[in-house]
This record gives C-alpha cells, structure tokens and sequence, in this order.
C-alpha cells in the first residue's frame, strides 16, 4: 500500500523544499502528498500540480484533525511562534501530535533542535524538548530531526559585519556546523518517504564545525573585505542588538544562540545529512562563495 505523506508548514522555507525533494528526488506521487498551511493560496502552485492543499490552524485542534486525516506519516515543522513571555508554540506542538494520535497517524516526524535538553542557553529549547516528550508519550512510532543552525541564518550578521569591519559576538571559541537549509530538507524528505517503522533521532548538521573566527576569515577570502571579531559579554551583545533596532525578545534569542555555542552545545557534526539524502552535503565555502554578492548588498 502507497502510504500518504503530510507535510505542515508547506509554505515556509523548509516546509516547501521537504515537498519539493518529495516530488522530485523521492519520485512521491502528487497524489500521495498532503501539504498544509494557514494560507492555501500560498500553495496554489502545488496544488496546480495534484498535491492535495489542506488548511491547518495550529491554534485549532479541530483544524488539525481535519488536516491529517488519511494521513499515514506526518511531519510537524516547528512553527514559528518565539514568544518568550508564554508557551504558546509548545501548545501548538502539543495540539499537532494530540491531533496526529486521534485520527491514527502511523509514524510522525518533528524538526527540532541539537541538544534542547533542560540547561540549553537557548530560550526557545524548552518549547523543541517539550514536544519531543509529547511525541514519546503519544506512543506513536517517530522520528525527530535535531536540526543543527542554517548557513542561511548567517544573513542576520555577515552582512552588517562585512559593511562595518567588525563582527561582535559572545560565541568565544565554540563551534557551529552550519548546514544547508536545503541539504536538511533533501534528507528530511528522504525519511518522510522511506516507510521506515522504527523511532530514530537524527541530528543534522554541516560537514565541518567552524568557530566565529574561522568563518570572517572565510567570509573576507569571499568577499575581499577585512573582518575583525569582537568578543563582547551577552549582556553588551543584547544591549547593541537592541540599539540595532531588534526588538528585546528576539535580542535575548539571538545572544543565547552564541552562548550555546560558547558552552560547546552545537559543536557536533554528523553525516546523517549525506546518509539520509545520499548526496553530498554543502560547505560553508561554496555556500559564501555563492551568495558574496547578497552578503555585500
């Protein structure tokens, strides 16, 4: 039996490419996807395509139950509520697996974070470790993908970095395997599409873990421009963010990125990416030499 694979959050970055390295690596059916979102509309082209389009509200569970029925694996990507001041993204979560158990979804699939065990600096980590208790306690077989940082994501500082000579961080000399948001995709819908049984945790990461340091110096072989890295405590690091014009909250978020990897917490790398995927993975390299003209302006 062709099982149905139902993918939430289908018109976010990474939602979007599970889907379309369904369709296109995994040879996945249209008819055999389901692709959920807030707005269809978003999704208009999948739909054009004969990928099923199916409205699901995170914030209602009689969305939910509607959206992932007939569903036989489901994956839950992480939304993207980052209210620090309530637990209003881990009762979503909570709602999605409640709703995947009530309609008898046989295998869920979650993206969470490297290492979100109680202790992590990052303010949001309790909201990925809550979720992925609920999916044990839901008894429902799974497979959770501990995603490690973007590449992508160091568009909220090179840029800024490049332009002014100086790149202020509280990261010290930890490490980040920065992967490719697509690479992680690729290997996600890799899993989706296997019809494996078994509960895994995977962590996916880049092929090689850098410190801040060896990055600018990357970055100034790129892009020809001189960077200096200037190791600064949190509380400075939170207090020029803001004055950047970043709203406080997601100050805090970004200093408590660079303080889990001052504490070694995203050092790790793996090739889960490339096994999962069966394809070779991206460098952080070849990832600043393709996009040296967006990272100048």
């Amino acid at each position: 039996m062709t099982e149905t694979l139902l993918v939430t959050g289908a018109s976010g970055h990474l939602g979007r490419a599970v889907v379309n390295h369904l369709l296109a690596e995994q040879k996945v059916a249209p008819a055999n996807i389901i692709a959920t979102t807030r707005n269809p509309a978003n999704l208009a082209d999948l739909a054009a395509r004969g990928v099923t389009v199916r409205v699901a509200d995170f914030d209602d569970p009689a969305s939910l139950e509607k959206a992932f029925r007939g569903a036989d694996r489901v994956l839950i990507v992480s939304t993207g509520e980052l209210d620090l001041k309530s637990d209003r993204r881990l009762k979503q979560h909570q709602t999605a697996v409640a709703a995947a158990k009530a309609v008898g979804v046989s295998h869920l699939l979650y993206t969470s974070m490297p290492d979100p065990e109680p202790g992590s600096p990052v303010l949001f980590a309790g909201d990925h470790y809550g979720t992925e208790q609920a999916i044990k306690a839901s008894g429902i077989p799974h497979t959770i993908f501990r995603n490690g940082w973007y590449q992508e994501n160091l568009f909220m500082s090179l840029p800024h970095a490049i332009a002014t000579g100086k790149w202020y961080t509280s990261a010290g000399d930890g490490r980040v395997a920065h992967g490719a948001r697509d690479d992680m995709a690729a290997a996600i819908a890799a899993s989706l599409a296997s019809g494996s049984k078994e509960s895994r945790i995977y962590t996916l990461t880049g092929p090689q873990a850098f410190t801040t340091s060896e990055i600018a110096a990357m970055v100034s072989d790129a892009t020809g421009k001189p960077i200096e890295v200037v190791q600064v405590p949190d509380a400075g690091l939170t207090e020029g963010i803001k004055a950047s014009g970043v709203p406080e909250d997601f100050a805090r978020i970004i200093v408590s990125f660079d303080a889990n990897t001052r504490a070694g917490r995203i050092a790790q790398v793996t090739d889960a990416v490339e096994k999962l995927s069966g394809r070779k993975s991206r460098t952080l390299k070849q990832f600043l030499e393709a996009n040296t003209a967006a990272l100048l302006g």
